[in-house]
């Protein structure tokens, strides 16, 4: 039986492959791109409103900061408490054409010592958990090149 691929969070993020990307919005206004999306009105406090549009983000971006998660989070996040408890790697990324800063796990076996500030990272498609029955969905940032 094959598990459904169900978005931790619908609408934060749309495709596959190379066609992945984050979804953020517009407002037709300001041009101000806000990630997680705006719904109801523009978060910019100088902008009077506009129309908001969905708007894909920048694959690709550089490492603003990073570090790693050493405890198990709480709720909602999942983990099995029989399993010993493996750190991730957290990445602050400033996407190229927004210049602004987004939150993700690096792909798995990526850790803190394979980072830098500045690094070129882009955004994939990742897992965040998985039951019997659905592969719950996340992105990740993966370094574009090897550090050596």
């Amino acid at each position: 039986m094959s598990r459904t691929r169900t978005p931790v969070v619908a609408g934060w993020f749309t495709g596959d492959g190379n066609a992945f990307r984050l979804l953020g919005t517009r407002c037709s206004a300001c041009s101000s791109v806000f990630f997680p999306r705006a719904d109801t009105y523009c978060r910019n406090p100088g902008c009077d409103g506009g129309e908001l549009e969905e708007v894909p983000l920048s694959r690709r971006g550089r490492v603003w900061s990073y570090t790693d998660s050493r405890y198990r989070p709480p709720s909602p996040y999942v983990t099995d408490p029989e399993l010993p408890w493996e750190p991730y790697a957290l990445i602050a990324v400033e996407l190229e054409s927004e210049r602004m800063v987004v939150l993700g796990q690096a792909v798995p076996g990526i850790t803190v010592a394979d980072l830098a500030v500045g690094m070129e990272v882009e955004v994939v498609p990742g897992v965040l958990h998985e039951d019997a029955e659905t592969t719950w969905t996340t992105w990740h940032w993966r370094p574009t090149e090897v550090r050596g």
